[in-house]
Formats: C-alpha cells, sequence, structure tokens
C-alpha cells in the first residue's frame, strides 16, 4: 500500500510543479513591464481606430480549431474615449455584432466595458502591447457561462496587431483565441 501512496504522492506534487511552471513561465505570468522597451509603442487611440480587417481561430480546450471567423471593426475615439464596434461572421456562419467602450487613464491604464462583461474589465498599455482582463459572459446559446479573460495584443508594425486570448474556467483554460487586426487604409 505504501508503493501506491508514494506513487499517488508523486504524481499529485508533478501536477502541482506543472501548474505552478505554467503560472510562473506561461501565458499568465506576462506582465505589461515585460514590453516596456519594445517598439514601436502602442497607442490604441491610433492602433484600433478607423477601419480594422480582423481574421482569427478559436481553438478548445483540447488545442483544436472550433471556430473561425472574420470581423469587420471601426474604432471611433473622442480624446482618452473610444469605441470599438465590431461585426463578426463565424464558419458556422453566425453573426454577432459587439461594442467595446475604451477608456484610456494616466499612465496607459485602460478601462473597457462591453454588453457582455461582467463589469468592467482593466488593462495596460505598454510598450509593444497591450493587456487587458475581463469576465465575460457568454450567450445562453453558447451556455451563458461567465469566463476570465487574459487578452494581449501586441503591436507588428504600424498596421497590424496580434491578438491572443485565454479564456478560464475555474483557473482551467477551456478556450483560447488566436486574431491578427490590420487597419483598412481608405
Amino acid at each position: 500500500m505504501s508503493t501506491f501512496l508514494t506513487l499517488l504522492t508523486g504524481i499529485a506534487l508533478t501536477l502541482a510543479l506543472l501548474a505552478l511552471a505554467q503560472r510562473v513561465m506561461g501565458f499568465q505570468a506576462q506582465r505589461p513591464q515585460d514590453y516596456a522597451k519594445l517598439e514601436p509603442r502602442v497607442d490604441i487611440r491610433k492602433h484600433l481606430s478607423g477601419p480594422i480587417r480582423c481574421e482569427g481561430v478559436i481553438y478548445g480546450p483540447m488545442g483544436r480549431v472550433t471556430s473561425r471567423f472574420t470581423a469587420d471593426m471601426e474604432g471611433r475615439w473622442d480624446g482618452n474615449r473610444g469605441i470599438l464596434a465590431e461585426h463578426f461572421t463565424y464558419d458556422s456562419g453566425t453573426k454577432q455584432d459587439r461594442e467595446w467602450r475604451l477608456t484610456i487613464g494616466n499612465g496607459g491604464q485602460l478601462v473597457a466595458e462591453a454588453d457582455d462583461l461582467v463589469g468592467a474589465g482593466s488593462g495596460q498599455q505598454e510598450g509593444a502591447s497591450v493587456q487587458l482582463r475581463y469576465t465575460i459572459r457568454l450567450p445562453d446559446s453558447a451556455g451563458g457561462h461567465s469566463l476570465q479573460v487574459t487578452d494581449w495584443m501586441y503591436l507588428v508594425d504600424d498596421k497590424t496587431i496580434v491578438n491572443r486570448s485565454q479564456f478560464r474556467k475555474f483557473g482551467i483554460k477551456v478556450a483560447e483565441l488566436v486574431a491578427t487586426m490590420r487597419r483598412v487604409e481608405a
């Protein structure tokens, strides 16, 4: 029996160490300061302004693509307050409209609101990156769950942003999104 308990203890310890490693070295461990010196510097008033074309995929909990989408976005700013209107078309044919209400504070802090958020999201633009954390409430057709989201946007060049988001329920990753956003010239 002691061999079995030793094996169980070893498995539990290994799982705990893997979870700790993810928190310290993985996606969740990134901080805006990690990107503070990267150029070009992101300013969402500029880089999320005007017409934007987006293409992306959503991965399920097993790492396989579960959905693909395109979106036409339009960003409008009045000083430090902006609206980002999004019009999604998914590979299933489903369409979705969303609207972010964004406010930039001192030092690049962000407050984000949308009708499907639980409370307001908060974040930071720093160097060539933007981090945003929020809780999203899925539509009833998708189960109505509330998921914690960590959103990272990385400025590639003056017209292109790569977005990576992880969605978690009870701390467990249930989905991931990767997308490109490109400003469209008039």
